[in-house]
């Protein structure tokens, strides 16, 4: 039987003095090869200072280092503003759209409402109505140069606790 390949084997057994799936190191003599090997300290653990109260007021991290968690109408204003300027494909947005709004949305996209010439477009302002649990109807004002034009639309929270876009409209073109 006759293998199908086009590389044969290597005849010798000879093995690469450095892995394959690693870069090669660096051999810079200008450079010091690394930090001396540490020494173990002398002083017993009885000699180490006690360590401080952990309470509320002593925080581990800076807290410029916390970032707020990002919003459901945030993140779909950026999805859509993304898809309906160009920048992203229609089908990107294709596991976060149900029902309808997957086809309302490639309608749209197929005319670009949002594509600018100049200035890349950016989402000014947002704001949203609470209708029912679960629900968010989010109105956003995207600004491209010195113009500003309309997107709006509805996100419900599935079963899975997945914020979904069931609902895409934008303002008149001026």
């Amino acid at each position: 039987m006759n293998k199908v390949m086009s590389r044969t084997a290597p005849q010798t057994t000879y093995r690469a003095p450095h892995p394959r799936h690693r870069p090669p190191t660096r051999h810079d003599t200008r450079r010091p090869g690394g930090a001396p090997p540490r020494k173990p300290s002398i002083r017993g653990r009885h000699a180490m200072p006690p360590a401080a109260p952990r309470n509320a007021d002593t925080a581990r991290t800076a807290p410029e280092t916390v970032l707020p968690p990002v919003r459901p109408t945030d993140l779909f204003a950026d999805r859509l503003l993304a898809v309906l300027s160009g920048q992203r494909p229609v089908h990107w947005m294709l596991r976060h759209t149900a029902g309808r709004a997957y086809d309302d949305l490639t309608r749209l996209a197929e005319r670009s409402p949002l594509r600018t010439r100049g200035a890349r477009p950016v989402v000014h302002d947002i704001g949203y109505y609470v209708p029912s649990e679960g629900a968010l109807e989010v109105f956003a004002r995207i600004a491209a140069g010195n113009q500003l034009r309309a997107l709006a639309f509805r996100l419900e929270r599935g079963h899975d606790l997945r914020w979904r876009c069931t609902a895409v409209e934008t303002g008149p073109r001026p």
